[in-house]
């Protein structure tokens, strides 16, 4: 069985049809893993036994008594807490922390009958756009070893590419879903604002966190994203969708309007990304949809808003770790503040340590209102250019990324280059609005990614439109770790 050719649906129909059992699935992904991680580096912690005893219970279970996900495997971003699984945001100061409860999102997979291989990678505490801040490991690109696969999702869209594991969850603050799908060719969509639960989702930016799906396809993301979306009394920000999702099946785009961001497109584009993307908007005139290229002035200050407000929003979160409670505590401290200096000092990393101090620093009495309330006056005004643009077209596109993945340590010492790789997919984290990355081609043999914006709660619509566009631009080609294990 050629585990790259695998949907998360396929997985469901075998083990429905009783082609394979669940113990027989679960093992083939834990083969692969085995296989290619200690190449790739997708996991922080495999499960093994826990797996297979989940997978021994489906297969006790009578097919016809089984729910429909019943013994699918999935993966986790080390930030979802699992109840007695080791969960550190890929950080120090939460080495050997073990959830005392479930995230409500693995509740829900839980119900449903999922499986859960293990932990995947991540930049520490979701900080970072390549994957190489986690304080455990490096992840490397499954398309190109040499080469970052995106971030903070590094691990689990490098996981989805690299056939170990059929679909992975990953959490979007800027971008940290949608920029490693594009950059590791496969799909990742952040949700509106408030359609997943945050609870159990180890904080980075509570305002602008979102859990979503990493998958092989359009199909699959949204079946994962139905599994998890809803309101959740845990969460007071939660409100779910007005209508569970259906598969979509949407093949033309007749009388879908397309609008083309400018100020994406500019110098920061590559041209093979341009090129790409170029071909994306031919494919939708193709498929009978209409484009026109609008401006949204505000966007081209959202990567300064942003990076004011999260860390406003992580120096509030990441106060919580102190080294009293769980996790790191530093050996030797004389007093409370020392400990807490210490603990804080060997626990993060220096770019989790970067953001604590800004934001710190924005929101001191002296440059609060110079600073952080300037920012959210520009949030305002992001959200005002997003609405007056859906007056015009249904919904907006851009290149996900404005380059292919980049060279491990090609920006590790240039925190501003850095932090331009979320370009085009932070102004969708500040308006709240749901986005989604699909492969649209390759330049140089990498993955591009195509971003498709939608208005609130428009999931539906924007799986449908991007499953359309999917099936017009279909990308067949396999990562170098699949033809290297062939």
């Amino acid at each position: 069985m050629d585990v790259f050719s695998l949907t998360a649906r396929a997985c469901r129909d075998l083990l429905g049809s009783g082609e394979v059992s669940s113990t027989e699935l679960v093992e083939l992904y834990l083969d692969q893993v085995e296989r290619v991680d200690d190449r790739v580096g997708s996991f922080l912690l495999v499960d093994r036994d826990g797996a297979l005893a989940q997978a021994a219970a489906v297969d006790a279970t009578p097919r016809d008594e089984r729910l429909p996900w019943e013994g699918v495997p999935i993966a986790l971003k080390d930030l979802l807490c699992v109840e007695g699984m080791e969960t550190t945001c890929a950080s120090r100061i939460l080495k050997g922390y073990r959830p005392p409860y479930d995230a409500t999102v693995v509740a829900k997979l839980r119900a449903a009958g999922l499986i859960f291989l293990g932990k995947l990678n991540m930049d520490e505490f979701a900080m970072g756009s390549s994957t190489e801040n986690s304080s455990v490991q490096l992840t490397r690109n499954p398309w190109d070893l040499e080469r970052v696969p995106g971030g903070s999702s590094g691990g689990s869209a490098a996981c989805v590419a690299a056939a170990q594991a059929p679909w992975s969850l990953g959490s979007d603050t800027g971008g940290s879903i949608r920029q490693p799908a594009s950059l590791c060719g496969v799909v990742g969509m952040k949700p509106t604002y408030g359609v997943v639960s945050r609870y159990g989702l180890i904080a980075f930016a509570s305002s602008l966190d979102q859990i979503g799906p990493l998958t092989r396809d359009v199909r699959d993301a949204a079946a994962l994203l139905d599994l998890i979306a809803g309101n959740d009394l845990m969460d007071s920000t939660s409100v779910g969708l007005p209508a569970p999702l259906v598969m979509p099946t949407r093949t033309d785009l007749t009388g879908l309007r397309f609008g083309v961001i400018r100020e994406f497109l500019g110098e920061a584009c590559e041209p093979g990304v341009r090129e790409v993307f170029d071909g994306a908007v031919a494919a939708i005139h193709a498929a009978g949809g209409m484009c026109e290229e609008l401006q949204l002035p505000s966007v081209e200050k959202g990567l300064a808003a942003y990076y004011i407000i999260a860390p406003a929003e992580a120096s509030s979160n990441l106060a919580r770790f102190d080294g009293v409670r769980f996790g790191h505590r530093s050996e030797g401290a004389v007093d409370l503040i020392d400990m807490y200096n210490r603990t804080r000092s060997e626990g993060f990393g220096e770019e989790v340590k970067r953001r604590i101090m800004i934001g710190t620093y924005v929101l001191s009495s002296g440059y609060y209102d110079a600073y952080y309330t300037q920012a959210q006056k520009t949030r305002t005004l992001i959200a005002d250019d997003f609405r007056r643009a859906f007056g015009r077209v249904d919904y907006l596109i851009s290149p996900t990324s404005p380059t292919v993945a980049f060279g491990i340590g090609e920006r590790t010492q240039d925190p501003l280059a850095m932090y331009l790789s979320d370009l085009c997919t932070i102004p969708a984290n500040l308006a709240g609005l749901p986005a989604i990355s699909i492969p649209a081609g390759l330049s140089h043999g990498l993955p591009v990614g195509l971003q498709i914006i939608g208005p609130h709660f428009s999931e539906q619509g924007l799986l449908e439109a991007a499953y359309a566009v999917e099936q017009r631009l279909g990308l067949s080609a396999l990562p170098s770790i699949a033809e290297a294990g062939r």
